[in-house]
């Protein structure tokens, strides 16, 4: 099976992820094994603690071991330190690159 990582970096993002991706990982027939996702500008907010949407991707992060990471300038500008669920780590594209590069395929923009 193809492993992927994403980079959410549109605003159509949290859209695809939240109606498309997110349901496909869950049940299972998603087509390819997710690695990681990268929240990128305002598709961080999609991590801030008791929302649904960072709840799903935290038990992904769980049960999957898909590694999240949160931009942290995108972070820091909307003032949401400490904001973000446990799962998700906050930093760069290095760190990014460095945590999934070689566990992947290719890398998806969305």
């Amino acid at each position: 099976m193809k492993r992927v990582a994403y980079l959410a970096l549109t605003n159509l993002a949290q859209y695809i992820l939240v109606n498309m991706v997110i349901p496909q990982i869950e049940q299972g027939v998603h087509g390819v094994e997710v690695k990681g996702i990268f929240f990128i500008h305002d598709n961080v907010y999609m991590l801030v603690k008791g929302t649904d949407t960072a709840d799903r991707l935290a038990k992904l992060h769980r049960e999957k071991e898909i590694y999240l990471q949160a931009c942290d300038q995108c972070t820091y500008m909307r003032n949401l330190a400490g904001s973000l669920i446990e799962e998700a780590k906050v930093g760069c594209f290095p760190d990014f690159y460095k945590e999934v590069a070689d566990k992947v395929d290719a890398f998806v923009t969305i």
